[in-house]
């Protein structure tokens, strides 16, 4: 039997590509759902789309730390518990540093890192409460290597993987697991937060070649995998690539 089932998860990012995919999976698998994200028509089109599932939506920013204490809260309410806090929300401005971007520099800074931050401040004190959780966050490939015109994302890449590490370390020992997604290239809507119309050209080239992109389900198998361990095991990092991805 699957360990997922009945497990109550939260879910942040969900109207889209990773999160949308990995709602419908924790579906499959039984999971209680409370999903959010700031774009209410897609949230309310997924969960319409998924009938005879126990699943709930609230319309949320994850900049906003009380916007993601009310998802959490909402879930306390109805459920009485949260055993799976999913960070999934993150944007992808590339360009070169010269450009001082510096209002995409400010949104990756506060979506990719607050956003986590935000995520773990509402459900940790849960968490230690229950003395059980898994918290997963999704990182990427560019928190382990940095490349020309992401360097400003890779930061922030690298900071979640210190973060969730450092969570791992200090809630261990309050039977709270911790989990971090990296998928390389991904066939997703990230890619649309680009801004610069030499690093969008760029990207739909290389996402015309075969084999370019994992789909959203790849990574959403690998969230289920991670849940659906025993509590004894912690899976603390997945690094996923597509086969054909050199980097």
């Amino acid at each position: 039997m699957s360990k997922i089932k009945d497990k109550v998860v939260v879910i942040m990012g969900a109207s889209s590509g990773i999160g949308e995919a990995t709602t419908k999976k924790l579906a499959q698998e039984g999971a209680k759902l409370v999903i959010a994200a700031r774009r209410e028509d897609r949230l309310k089109s997924l969960v319409e789309s998924l009938p005879n599932v126990e699943i709930s939506y609230l319309v949320a920013d994850v900049t906003k730390k009380e916007e993601v204490q009310a998802v959490v809260d909402f879930a306390i309410e109805k459920y009485g518990r949260v055993d799976v806090m999913y960070n999934n929300a993150g944007v992808m401005p590339l360009a070169l540093l010269s450009e001082n971007r510096f209002d995409e520099w400010r949104q990756m800074l506060e979506i990719n890192i607050m956003g986590v931050l935000n995520g773990i401040a509402a459900a940790l004190p849960v968490m230690k409460k229950q003395q059980s959780g898994h918290i997963i966050t999704t990182d990427s490939v560019a928190g382990h290597i940095v490349m020309p015109t992401a360097a400003v994302y890779c930061g922030t890449k690298f900071a979640v993987r210190a973060i969730m590490e450092g969570l791992r370390q200090e809630e261990h020992e309050n039977n709270i697991r911790t989990t971090m997604i990296s998928p390389g290239a991904v066939d997703t809507e990230l890619p649309n937060s680009i801004n610069d119309p030499q690093m969008v050209e760029m990207l739909k080239e290389a996402a015309s070649k075969e084999g370019f992109g994992l789909r959203p389900e790849d990574i959403a198998d690998a969230v289920a995998y991670a849940i659906n361990t025993p509590e004894s095991v912690a899976i603390n990092e997945i690094l996923i690539r597509p086969t054909k991805q050199s980097m």
